[in-house]
């Protein structure tokens, strides 16, 4: 045979082997991408102040994913869960979150509980263009392409907790709180709305987070004589406050406490004793009478033990795992930008009732609660509103201008951080 011929033979051969190996590869290839695991962030305080409500939603957001998991996955592919711990610090949640966007490569991050946490990690993830799901009521005064609130906003919690109070309890209101942009704007809400009931504020006091010394505030609540305490101390200062309230003979009976963020998982950490008869205003109690709710709730109890209680932060960031699983599912991908234009088309038959995402400013519609703590130390719900409320995130009685400005002032009063620190 001619050796041109063969050589061009022998050329033809080579090239359609190669051009075979390298479809068979890719193909192999994309089979292996497509099956890898979907890596999520999980961020929470494991750690500090704030440890004694965050430690229980990390479980909740894994009871999501487990479930999830069980069925297999999103897409084919599982979801791994990468949890880090912002040990109750701003700086370390800025950090650690950062690393779980570049270093880790995650698909989303579930996390932070309080605001302060929120907003110092807030510009990183719009500076990558990321996704946070954050799962806890908040004052508001906020909306980010990049943050889904799946907690409730001050015309959801607050402001029908404080018409209730006004219209059930009595007018002379005492106003506790921990020293950061949470309970500073959640009692400028809250004063208006007792200003418009005719009520009256007689006294005022914050503490750090995580600090103990709760005298002086129990010496002015029993010099002032409140109808009720309004309560928005976070974390475990809670334990302090309530332990001392009850040592000064300040009961429920005699002067009651409306909280904000004391939740039944809190309640057991404080003692059931001490915090029967006080009131607190969410979305979701354990209590809540559903098919899906109790279902929920043995799920949870099978997998952390029959004593473990669920509050409401739990359950938003339950849901908030299905909420953005199936925005993946609309998307048929993870890819972050793809993922956040389906969300707006997402609903959930969640524990606490059918929810769904806000085509206007990425928060959540619900319902509004307000409960009484039974000696067990679940809540008997003794009120509820007709109907889902929309959330508003910037009350309208000023304009979303002038509720910046009041938050920017509380930020530069702190020294460029969003809470006082020690």
């Amino acid at each position: 045979m001619n050796r041109k011929i063969v050589i061009t033979i022998v050329s033809i051969i080579l090239t359609t082997v190669s051009v075979l190996f390298v479809f068979n590869w890719n193909r192999i290839g994309l089979e292996v991408s497509t099956n890898t695991p979907i890596k999520v962030g999980i961020l929470h305080s494991l750690t500090g102040t704030m440890a004694i409500s965050e430690k229980a939603v990390v479980d909740s957001t894994l009871l999501a994913i487990d479930e999830i998991n069980q069925t297999g996955g999103i897409l084919g592919r599982v979801i791994n869960p990468v949890i880090v711990d912002g040990k109750s610090d701003l700086k370390t949640f800025a950090i650690e979150a950062e690393r779980l966007i570049i270093g880790e490569k995650v698909s989303v991050v579930f996390g932070c509980w309080t605001s302060a946490s929120r907003k110092t990690v807030r510009p990183i993830f719009e500076r990558y263009k990321h996704l946070l799901f954050y799962p806890v009521q908040y004052e508001g005064l906020e909306e980010s392409p990049n943050i889904v609130y799946t907690g409730a906003t001050s015309n959801q919690q607050i402001v029908p907790a404080v018409n209730w109070c006004s219209n059930n309890i009595g007018k002379k209101f005492f106003l506790v709180g921990s020293d950061y942009i949470f309970p500073r704007i959640a009692n400028t809400i809250i004063k208006d709305c007792i200003i418009a009931n005719g009520g009256e504020i007689v006294g005022e006091e914050y503490l750090l987070l995580g600090s103990n010394d709760v005298g002086r505030i129990i010496q002015e609540i029993i010099k002032k004589e409140p109808d009720l305490i309004l309560n928005t101390i976070n974390g475990d200062s809670n334990i302090a406050f309530f332990k001392e309230l009850r040592r000064a003979g300040i009961t429920s009976a005699m002067t009651p406490t409306m909280s904000f963020s004391i939740g039944e998982n809190e309640i057991n950490a404080i003692g059931k004793s001490i915090m029967s008869g006080g009131f607190a205003s969410w979305n979701y109690f354990q209590s809540i009478k559903t098919k899906e709710n109790r279902n929920f709730v043995k799920m949870f109890k099978n997998k952390y033990g029959r004593d473990q209680a669920i509050s409401d932060p739990m359950e938003t960031a339950y849901l908030g795992v299905h909420i953005w699983a199936n925005a993946v599912k609309a998307a048929k991908t993870d890819d972050v930008n793809k993922v956040r234009k389906t969300l707006q088309y997402q609903s959930f038959v969640a524990p606490e009732g059918v929810v769904h995402i806000s085509n206007e400013n990425n928060h959540m519609l619900k319902f509004a609660r307000i409960g009484k703590i039974k000696d067990n130390g679940q809540f008997d719900i003794i009120w509820t509103s007709e109907k889902l409320i929309r959330p508003r995130p910037y009350p309208s009685y000023r304009t979303k201008e002038e509720w910046d400005k009041i938050a920017l002032d509380f930020f530069n009063g702190w020294g460029g951080n969003w809470g006082a620190i020690n």
